[in-house]
């Protein structure tokens, strides 16, 4: 493997703004799915969150492709709902933007702890993650379940290896980080205007 399991986000990162600083659909979307290969080498501790995000971008990515010149700006997906008055459904992509910024956050702590927590066992810093950032917005049976699959989290030096391939992991996590965390930040920011930033899960 050329670089690391994060190079392609990395790439992909460079061109996710458009001139004026707005954050585009596509590359947005796709410096997310280019982090699926990382999820996967956590094995069954993260098929949940892995299916989650996937999920997540496929229901974004379907009102973009159904006009990508319309939708080519990030946040045009939920404007459209917001006048629509369809963005607090349970099936829309403001809901899917939400927890899909959610999921990375949580992805974005947990890769954190491994940078600067170097003594702590791969679950530890998968749980730290969870109650920093998807704990409180879950309810008491997903936030049950997840507790049950980080305790299958995956040896972290083994997992180190494998998604070092021939790069610095360690300086490609660290960028990988302060280059993704102002763009969740943002999302935040954009869905707390309206009040769609605190939605809880079912």
């Amino acid at each position: 493997m050329e670089g690391t399991v994060f190079t392609p986000a990395l790439e992909e990162l460079q061109h996710v703004k458009s001139e004026q600083g707005e954050i585009l659909t596509k590359p947005f979307l796709d410096s997310c799915r280019h982090i699926l290969p990382v999820i996967d080498k956590f094995g069954p501790a993260m098929t949940l969150v892995k299916s989650d995000i996937g999920g997540n971008i496929t229901r974004l990515e379907t009102l973009y492709s159904s006009n990508p010149s319309r939708f080519n700006i990030l946040y045009s997906l939920v404007q459209v709902e917001i006048e629509s008055k369809t963005a607090k459904s349970s099936s829309s992509c403001t809901n899917g933007l939400l927890w899909l910024t959610r999921a990375m956050d949580f992805l974005v702590a947990l890769f954190q702890n491994l940078i600067e927590h170097k003594d702590w066992p791969m679950s530890q810093a998968c749980t730290d993650a969870y109650n920093k950032t998807l704990k409180k917005w879950h309810g008491w049976l997903a936030s049950s379940s997840f507790t049950v699959v980080m305790k299958l989290a995956p040896d972290r030096k083994k997992f180190i290896e494998v998604i070092g391939g021939t790069g610095d992991i360690n300086a490609d996590i660290e960028k990988f980080c302060t280059t993704f965390s102002p763009l969740l930040l943002e999302n935040h920011k954009f869905l707390a205007r309206f009040g769609l930033d605190d939605m809880k899960a079912s």
